[in-house]
């Protein structure tokens, strides 16, 4: 039997139940997500939990973060935003990680937040967010200006997806998001001049391009373009 680990990774309980049952795991995790599992387990092993606590800003439930959350033997804590700042134990020494899709902007606030909360100086955070999404960020803003129309292409439950698509909808309030054609409503193409595609790190070069397709059809009679 033969399992394959998606990009987002895996806590260390499934290659131990895999090592059991004779499962061999192909490994697809994202090299950016093994170095961040590797940085916590450290920290980890060299802070006793009794003094410090780990915590880990991203989605709870997220694939990666329980991957994450797994190198602390389920200790650490998750955070998504100032509504869980008191999940946090003060008293401790507190180092902060990020789930590598979230946004810059998102994670340095959560750090100033932090350090108001905290001014003893036993506070460490570490920008673990991967530079291949937080890059993206000005030229999707700039994409997104550019049209008149914007459809994100991606999974509902992308959170990489989810960034990228609220950084088009902030410039660009005639942005949807959809995860293939079925949910194109002909209706939004009315009068735009301009449609601009786009999509998450993890979206399909086809699908892409069965949408760009799809939107050519439908505006071949109306002198529209369509540019991803």
């Amino acid at each position: 039997v033969k399992v394959l680990l998606r990009a987002h990774g895996e806590p260390p309980e499934t290659y131990r139940i895999a090592a059991e049952n004779n499962i061999e795991i192909i490994d697809a995790t994202c090299p950016v997500v093994l170095q961040l599992q590797r940085k916590i387990k450290t920290a980890y092993d060299s802070n006793p939990p009794g003094e410090a606590q780990i915590v880990i800003y991203g989605k709870t439930g997220h694939a990666e973060v329980n991957g994450l959350v797994g190198q602390t033997h389920g200790k650490a804590v998750v955070i998504e935003g100032d509504k869980d700042l008191g999940k946090i134990d003060l008293r401790k020494k507190l180092l902060l990680y990020s789930q590598t899709t979230k946004s810059v902007e998102g994670f340095r606030h959560i750090v100033d937040e932090i350090k108001q909360l905290k001014p003893d100086g036993q506070f460490e955070s570490f920008d673990t967010i991967c530079r291949q999404v937080a890059n993206r960020i000005p030229n999707i803003r700039e994409f997104a200006r550019r049209h008149d129309l914007i459809l994100f292409v991606c999974g509902k439950k992308s959170s990489n997806g989810r960034v990228l698509f609220g950084e088009c909808l902030q410039v660009n309030p005639q942005s949807r998001l959809v995860s293939d054609i079925s949910e194109i409503d002909p209706t939004w193409l009315e009068g735009k001049e301009s449609i601009g595609i786009c999509g998450a790190t993890s979206t399909p070069r086809w699908l892409m391009t069965e949408v760009q397709e799809y939107i050519t059809r439908l505006l071949e009679t109306t002198g529209s373009t369509a540019t991803r």
